[in-house]
């Protein structure tokens, strides 16, 4: 433990801002390294941080590999932009409606500029747009026939 950095239970881990110390914790195997990779985003350049969200991606932990990924999406967040590794790590994960990766990728359409991003995820946007909108006129015609259905059945229960 150094600095107030508490490996066991993770407390203090939001603050770590040292990458050497997150290395020396791989290094170890230590819990909790997708909690702590999130703390170096927020203390930390892209470029020292974003090879150890790469690692962090990689845990077997489900749950650490979750938080490396919200480290991913707060990097976009704070810089407006990903490094290349990143969105290889992204596309990698196999993005979709259930993957571990959607938040980072909806972040990243939120905060890094449409012209910066890679062309698989310009498509992946373009997609994802068309589908919600097909989905949002859906769910709207099924409500107007719903209640078309309630007004000639007098609302009867």
């Amino acid at each position: 433990m150094s600095r107030g950095w508490d490996w066991e239970s993770g407390e203090g881990l939001l603050g770590l801002d040292d990458p050497e110390e997150w290395d020396a914790a791989f290094e170890r195997g230590e819990e909790r390294l997708g909690t702590a990779v999130i703390g170096l985003v927020f203390h930390c350049s892209l470029a020292e941080v974003s090879p150890r969200i790469v690692k962090a991606m990689q845990l077997p932990d489900t749950g650490q590999r979750g938080f490396a990924f919200t480290a991913a999406g707060h990097a976009a967040r704070l810089n407006g932009e990903l490094t290349p590794e990143l969105y290889a790590a992204l596309r990698a994960e196999r993005p979709g409606r259930k993957s571990i990766a959607v938040n980072a990728i909806d972040d990243t359409f939120d905060y890094v500029p449409f012209r910066q991003l890679p062309l698989w995820l310009k498509r992946r946007w373009a997609y994802a747009t068309v589908r919600n909108k097909l989905e949002s006129w859906s769910l709207r015609s099924v409500d107007a026939v719903w209640d078309a259905w309630r007004a000639v059945c007098g609302r009867r229960s």
